[in-house]
C-alpha cells in the first residue's frame, strides 16, 4: 500500500501519520521526492481503511500495490536510488565501471590489473577470492589470502573493491570489502540474502542463470526487508537453448527493470557472452540501453588465467572499451 502526501505536509503531520501506521503493525518506507513524499507500507494492510486514510487533509492519494515485492518497487520509491560507495555513485544518472580479474591469483597480478584499469577510468576493482565453480576440481580462489591481496590493492590505488561472498559465516572476513557480490548461483540463497541485508554494505545482486526479473526483484526484497536498501542489480545473462555464447545477455532487462524498480542496474557482458571478442559490443549496447554501470573482467595474461580467461579483456582492450563507453554516454546523455 502506498500513501502519497501533499506537498505542503509538515514534518510533524507526516511523523504523526507514520506513528499511526506503525501502531497498526506496519513497516513504513519513506521516499522523499522533490515535490512529494511517498510512504510505502509493508505488512498486513488489510486492516487499513483506504477511504479513511485518503480522507486525511495531508493525503493526496492511496494506492494498493499488487506486486509481491514492495521495497524494491518503483511505486514505493519513484525516484531512482543512488548507491554511494565512497566517492563513487551508481544510479540516478551516475555511471561506474567495475573491472578486474575473475580471480585473484597473486599480489603482482592484482596490483598490475588494478593500476591499469584505474588509469582507464574504472571506478571500482572486482576480483574473486571465493569462487563458485561448476567442477569441484577447478580453482576455487585464494579465499582469505585473496581478500588480503584485494585489500592491499585497495590501499595502493584507493579503489573500492567488489568481491563475491558465498557463505554468511564468512562475513567477518569481508569487513574491509566495500561491495558484497551475491553471485548468480546464490541469487536465491535466502539465508545469505537475509544475512547481507543486516549489513550496511552495498550489495551487488546478480540475476540467476534461469531466473525471471520478478524473482530477481524478490531476491532484492529479501535484502531490503532486513534494512539494507543499497542494492545494485546485475544482469549477467541467462541460460537459453543457444550454445555459441556462454549465456544469452538479456538487454531488454534494463528498460524492463527500469519500469519496475528504482534500484540501479549494471551489466556484466563478460559472463553473459563468455567470449572476449563479444564483450565490447555487448558492453556498448548495454550502455546505450541505459545501464548504470558495467562489470568487466580484465586480466593481464588471459591465456594463462586460472579462471575464465576466455572472456577476459586485456588491459589494452579495456582501455579502448572505456574510451568508447565515454563516447556512447556523451551521445545518450
Amino acid at each position: 500500500m502506498i500513501t502519497v502526501l501533499k506537498e505542503n505536509t509538515t514534518k510533524q503531520q507526516r511523523d504523526n501519520l507514520i506513528r499511526w501506521f506503525e501502531a497498526q503493525g506496519l513497516k513504513v518506507h519513506i521516499s522523499e521526492g522533490e515535490y512529494q513524499t511517498v510512504l510505502g507500507l509493508v505488512g498486513d494492510t488489510s486492516r487499513v481503511d483506504d477511504g479513511l486514510v485518503e480522507a486525511l487533509e495531508i493525503v493526496e492519494r492511496v494506492t494498493r500495490v499488487t506486486e509481491s515485492y514492495k521495497a524494491a518497487n518503483r511505486k514505493f520509491h519513484p525516484e531512482d536510488t543512488v548507491v554511494s560507495i565512497g566517492d563513487v555513485k551508481i544510479g540516478g544518472g551516475s555511471f561506474a565501471m567495475i573491472a578486474g580479474p575473475c580471480s585473484v591469483e597473486s599480489e603482482s597480478q592484482i596490483l598490475e590489473i588494478a593500476q591499469s584499469v584505474q588509469k582507464s577510468g574504472a571506478a571500482l576493482l572486482r576480483g574473486g577470492a571465493f569462487k563458485p565453480r561448476t567442477s569441484p576440481y577447478d580453482f576455487q580462489g585464494m579465499k582469505a589470502e585473496g581478500l588480503e591481496l584485494l585489500l592491499e590493492a585497495k590501499q595502493e590505488t584507493g579503489m573500492p573493491i567488489v568481491t563475491e561472498i558465498m557463505n554468511a559465516e564468512h562475513l567477518p572476513l569481508f569487513e574491509g570489502v566495500d561491495v558484497l557480490q551475491i553471485g548468480a548461483r546464490n541469487m536465491q540463497n535466502f539465508e545469505l540474502l537475509k544475512a547481507v541485508g543486516k549489513t550496511n554494505k552495498p550489495i551487488l545482486l546478480k540475476r540467476g542463470l534461469a531466473n525471471t526479473l520478478k524473482e530477481l526483484l524478490m531476491s532484492a526484497e529479501y535484502i531490503m526487508s532486513e534494512g539494507n536498501g543499497n542494492v545494485i542489480l546485475c544482469e549477467r545473462g541467462i541460460r537459453t537453448f543457444e550454445t555459441y555464447t556462454r549465456n544469452t545477455l538479456d538487454l531488454s532487462a534494463i528498460p524492463a527493470l527500469r519500469e519496475k524498480t528504482h534500484l540501479p542496474i549494471v551489466v556484466d557482458p563478460s559472463h553473459a557472452t563468455g567470449k572476449s571478442s563479444l564483450v565490447e559490443s555487448m558492453a556498448l549496447a548495454a550502455v546505450a540501453a541505459g545501464a548504470d554501470g558495467l562489470m568487466i573482467e580484465v586480466h593481464n595474461d588471459p591465456q594463462n588465467a586460472l579462471c575464465d580467461g576466455a572472456q577476459s579483456l586485456t588491459p589494452a582492450q579495456f582501455d579502448k572499451l572505456a574510451d568508447k563507453v565515454r563516447k556512447i554516454r556523451e551521445v545518450i546523455s
